[in-house]
Parts: structure tokens; sequence; C-alpha cells
């Protein structure tokens, strides 16, 4: 078998350390622009609840941009590939099928929370409100779990890539991605990841059409859905997949397939409900935009690996036996696919050096959205489920950023040593990405029972976890010994053992919540607790930035506005409609994606007839530009009045002629409140919420 490394990458290191450094520094300088042009035209200071929260204003377009970045890590479009080039046309479905019920469903987690706890922070904060420290910090190790994982899986995969297409070596790669998130981050809080997901988002958009184009279209090696039929038809006779029907790449009955989407659903569960990245979005969405944007990104993030692991996994498949392939005469070894370099290959298979760069810029952007997430998510937790928790219960907010900015750096240089003491170990992306839900999927059900169930008391919450925790391990370890007498990295990486663990960690709860929920009694939990949870006192914050500069208006500042309780009843009161719509459109979508469409396919076995996969791949095709315009054109309209007020407000700044009034709070309250206020606290709203 070849090789790879015998050949070289096809790009230099410079250009590496270019796109890792010098697209880091840009996207910084571009936020401390953004932060102060916000702060000059738009009254907005950086509190510690802005920092935090976005003072509670996001509305649906970036919302779902935030949600799709979020979730396109690098497994998304590296795993998913490797997937396709192991089991066909099945993996890029299981994969995205599999991981996109969980942000559909998590939209109805996301409106009990801001029914709930209308002034959390963090998910962890409504834990100890409702159940006290010990399962608080149960909880907060499951979540630090999840976010460690998460980050480690970016920054592997990441910088597996890049040393495979740039030659920068994989442990300066994890040191170096995380310096320009980092920068971002501190300087914009979480405004700064929705900004700059918005715009990773729509790069890695247009990169995955080019290559869906360049290969059913224009390529001179492929360049039409039935040259690539013709040769995953060759491809399956030559080398046939063992548990596909009829050995053949072009079937949904996949047997390792669908044991790979058992283990996908799974341990996605636990790297969304427990994952604090997606409660810090759910909590920053405005009332009326939360469902709206969880479900529109769902739907618009399905086509991202379907269509992306359609087209490059099938593509390495059909070009492999081609001189052009990198790894030419052999197959890709076993390794690189785990460490998702089947896409890379794939890519600079197609478009040469053009394509490679093109990958590197798609992979560098998936990392670094993703990661400034899990930056986010791990210092709301420290700032406000540690620090201020148990360290320092009377911090103001001025004392909070600091301690998240400290969080942020702290985080990163940990996990940029830990990650690469994983690529030593011999531990890749996909072994993480697999072994995710053993570890952190037991706390899933009485994570999402804590908002959606009065009776299960802290025993249920607190133990049911842990005694996952041990099952999950258990099984998974058994099962590898059992399977091939080992417990190395090749044994406990194979999907028998991984399905094993997984499902025992997600179920295992199903028998313990309710065991020990009667055997302690019920808590039949009045929900009050978590209301009384409190902002941050950011009136230093603003006080010192009304004096410095004359023109911040505290009562405009997100987070420090009155709010009466007649505009907290009107949001709560919508909050409760749209609840139960939630419900029933999340479980009808997971049902479709689930159940009636894959399974018909799976039973009757049948394999893509050439017509059939044409249509196949113009689906997807056609699913993505949905989702460009639902992340990428929606946002841009939503904010149109912010952008032409600040666009224009620059112009007269640097004219000369006038520096133009601050733009008012202002949002469409008619739309959203309609008959729910009288004109006076039609006033009150329209001052504190964003235009």
């Amino acid at each position: 078998m070849a090789d790879v490394s015998r050949v070289g990458p096809p790009l230099s290191q410079a250009t590496g350390y270019g796109i890792i450094l010098g697209l880091g520094f840009a996207f910084a300088l571009g936020m401390i622009a953004t932060t102060w042009a916000l702060k000059r035209y738009h009254n907005e200071v950086q509190t510690s609840e802005a920092f935090s929260t976005a003072g509670r204003t996001v509305k649906s377009g970036l919302v779902a941009s935030a949600v799709v970045s979020s979730w396109t890590w690098a497994a998304t479009l590296l795993q998913s590939s490797g997937v396709a080039y192991n089991y066909g046309v099945s993996g890029p479905f299981w994969y995205a099928s599999g991981a996109t019920v969980q942000i559909i469903l998590f939209a109805t987690l996301a409106i009990e929370l801001k029914r709930r706890a209308p002034n959390a922070h963090t998910f962890l904060e409504v834990v100890r409100a409702r159940y006290g420290k010990f399962t608080h910090i149960v909880f907060l190790i499951f979540g630090l779990m999840t976010n460690i994982l998460v980050t480690a899986m970016l920054l592997t995969g990441g910088s597996a890539v890049v040393e495979s297409l740039t030659g920068v070596p994989t442990a300066a790669a994890c040191f170096l991605l995380p310096i320009g998130v980092v920068l971002y981050t501190m300087f914009g809080g979480i405004k700064a990841t929705f900004l700059t997901d918005y715009v990773h988002t729509v790069i890695i958009l247009v990169i995955i059409l080019l290559f869906a184009f360049t290969t059913y279209a224009t390529s001179e090696l492929l360049g039409s859905p039935s040259a690539v039929y013709n040769a995953l038809v060759a491809a399956s006779e030559a080398h046939p997949v063992e548990g596909n029907a009829e050995g053949s790449y072009l079937t949904m009955h996949s047997r390792e397939g669908i044991v790979f989407f058992c283990i996908n659903i799974v341990g996605n569960f636990g790297t969304v409900f427990l994952d604090n990245g997606y409660y810090n979005k759910a909590i920053a969405a405005s009332p009326v935009d939360a469902l709206p944007g969880y479900v529109m990104g769902g739907i618009s993030w399905f086509a991202i690996p379907w269509l992306c692991a359609t087209t490059m996994g099938l593509a390495a498949l059909a070009l492999e036996n081609n001189p052009v392939f990198p790894t030419y005469p052999g197959r890709i070894p076993v390794h690189e696919v785990s460490a998702g370099l089947v896409l890379p290959h794939a890519a600079t298979a197609l478009l040469g050096k053009g394509g490679a760069s093109a990958t590197l810029l798609l992979i560098f952007m998936a990392v670094t959205s993703a990661m400034s997430a899990e930056l986010i998510a791990v210092s709301s937790i420290f700032t406000y489920d540690i620090y201020q928790t148990y360290i320092n219960p009377q911090a103001s907010g001025r004392f909070l950023i600091r301690m998240s900015h400290v969080s942020c750096v702290v985080y990163s240089i940990i996990m940029a040593g830990f990650s690469t003491g994983l690529y030593y170990a011999g531990v890749g992306m996909g072994y993480i990405y697999l072994m995710m839900g053993v570890i952190i999927s037991a706390a899933v059900i009485p994570a999402t029972l804590t908002l959606t169930w009065k009776g299960q008391n802290w025993y249920a919450a607190a133990f049911s976890p842990l005694l996952g925790l041990v099952c999950s391990l258990t099984a998974w370890l058994v099962t590898a010994k059992k399977q091939c007498n080992a417990l190395d990295v090749l044994c406990t990486g194979s999907n028998n053992p991984m399905l094993a663990g997984n499902v025992a960690a997600l179920l295992s709860p199903i028998v313990f919540v309710p065991v020990l929920t009667y055997a302690f009694g019920p808590q039949n939990y009045d929900w009050l607790s978590m209301k009384n949870i409190r902002r941050g006192d950011d009136s230093e914050i603003v006080r010192r930035s009304s004096v410095a500069s004359g023109a911040v208006d505290p009562e405009l500042v997100p987070g420090s506005e009155h709010r009466t309780q007649a505009v907290e009843d009107a949001e709560v009161a919508h909050l409760n409609k749209v609840a139960k719509m939630a419900r029933y459109l999340t479980i009808f979508m997971t049902i479709a994606l689930l159940v009636l469409w894959p399974m018909p396919m799976y039973g009757s076995k049948y394999v893509f007839s050439k017509r059939f996969f044409t249509g196949w791949v113009v689906v997807g095709i056609l699913w993505l530009l949905v989702s460009c315009f639902c992340v990428g054109i929606f946002p841009v309209w939503q904010g149109r009045k912010t952008a032409a007020h600040t666009i224009k407000s620059m112009y007269l700044d640097l004219t000369g002629k006038r520096r133009p009034p601050i733009q008012g709070r202002v949002q469409e309250v008619n739309e959203e409140y309609s008959g729910t206020v009288t004109p006076t606290e039609k006033s009150v709203v329209e001052a504190t919420k964003t235009g």
C-alpha cells in the first residue's frame, strides 16, 4: 500500500502558517473594528452580560448560522467523508440524519430553558438552582468533559489535515490554530462568535458547492453523476463492501453503516445536550427567535455533511485507481481514513493545489468557528459556575469579564497540549468522535428531565450519570476484550465495542432515573428557584463607559435596560405558545429523518440505479442552496437596517460631516407580541430590543 508521505504535501509550510496565523489575526482585527463600531454607533458596551449572552437579542438568522457553524466541526466534513469512503452512499446520510435530529430536538429544550430560567447564563446554573451543590458539580464535570472532547477532536482533526496538506507539524498546528480564535473571542465575546460564525458558514458553503460542481459537472476526471456512478460500480466489483447489499457502494443497506448510525446518533446527543455552547446560543437568542433559529439551523446543517461526503468520499472511491490520487496505486490506509484524510486526498486529486488550498481553508473555518463556541462555553462555565459560585460570589461585571478572558487563554493552552499528547499516543479524530458518547451520554436524559419533568429528584439527577458512566465503560471495554482479546487503540476503536458503550451510556439512565426517583420520592419541583437566577452586575462598566464617552445611554446597554413585569409576561406568553409547537414539529422531523426516509430503503436492500443516484445528488445540491439562503442571505436581510445605519454612520464620521445619533434598540414589536402589550409597554419593549 502506497505511503502518501513519499509524495510530499501539495502545499508549502509557508502557506500553512500563513492561513493559520494570517486568517486568525485577520478575524481578530475584524472583531476589534466591529466592537468599536457597535459601541460608537449602537450603544454597545462589552459588559459581562454582553460577553456571554449578547443581551439576549440575537435574531433567528444569526442563530441558525451560528448553530450550523458550531455543529460543522472538522469531523462534520472529515469523518463523514471517511464513512462515505468505507460504506458508500449510506455513510453520508447516516452521518447527517444521525446528527441533525439532536439540533432539531434541542429546539424544544432551548424553549424550556428560556421559559424556566430567563436570566441564566449557563445550563449548569439551572442544575444548581434546582438540585444544589453536589448535582451541580456532577454536571459540571460532564459538561467540561464534553467541551474537552469536542475541542480535542477539532484540534486533532484540523492539525492532521494541516500536516497532510502543508507539512506543518501536528504539534505546531495544535498550538497555533487556537491563537486567532482566542483573540477575536476575547474582544467580541459571544457576539464575535455569532458574527464570525456567519462568515465561516458562508465560506464553508461556497467551498462545498465548488467541490460538488467540480465533481458532478466540470471535472475532466469525473464531471457528471453518471461518471461517478460508473466508477462506484467498478469499485464495488474490485473491493465489495462486506455487509452491504450486493457488496455495493450504491445502497442504503449497509450493516456497518447502520452500526455507525447507532453510534453516531447516541454520541451526538451528548455533544449537543451537554455542550454549554448550544445553551449559550439559546440564551442569546431573543424569545421569538430561539425556535425558528434552531429548526432552521438543523435543517440547513443536514445538507453540509450529506452533500460534502457524498461528493468527496465517493470521489475518493472513484479516483483512487487514478495516478493523480495521492495514495495511488494503493487504497487509503486505515489510519489515514480515521485521521480524516479522505477529503483532502480527494480534493487534491480533483483540483490539484487549488483543491488542497480550498480544503485547508475549509478545515480552518470549521475548526476555528466550532472552537470559538467551545471557548465561550468553557469561559461561561468557569466565570459563572466556578468563579462566581464558589470563589467570589460578589464579583462585579468587570471581574467576571476578566475571568472570562483568562479562562479563554488558559483553556486553549491546556487543550493544545492535550491534543498534542493524543497525537503522539496514536489517538486520532475518528477515535474521539466514536468514543465521546461512551464518556458523556449518560448525563443526557437526566439533563433533559431537569427542564422537562418536575418529578426527578436530586438523587436521580446526580447518580444516574455516574452509574451510567460505569455501565458504558464496562460495556465498551468488555466487548472489546471479548471481540479481539486486546484493549489497544485499534480494538477499542472498532464499531462493536463503541456501539455497546454508546448505547449503554445513553439508555442506562432510563432504568436508573425512575428507580432513584421513586425510591427516594419524586421532587414535585415548582420551577421557582430557576427564575431567581440573576444577571451579572454590570453597573460599574456601564457607568465608566458612559462617563468616558458621554454617548452611552445606560438604559440601552444589553443586560442593563429596565424591564417591567408586563414586558416579561409578554415574553413568557409567547414562549408558552411556541413550546407546544416545538414539540410537535421536532417529533415529526425526527421521525421523517430517522424512519420515513431511510428505513424503507434500508429494508428493501435497494441498489441505486444511475438515474436514482443522479436525483440523489441533485437533491443534495438543491438542499445546500436552500441552506445558503437560510444561513447566508436571510441573516443579512434581518440585519439590513443595522448594517445600513452603521455604514451611513461611518461614512458621515469619516467625511467629518457629523456623528449620527446612536441607533436605539428597536424591534418589530407588532410582529412579536401583537395584542399582548399596551402602547406604554410596547414603548418599553422597543427600547430594550435589538433592531
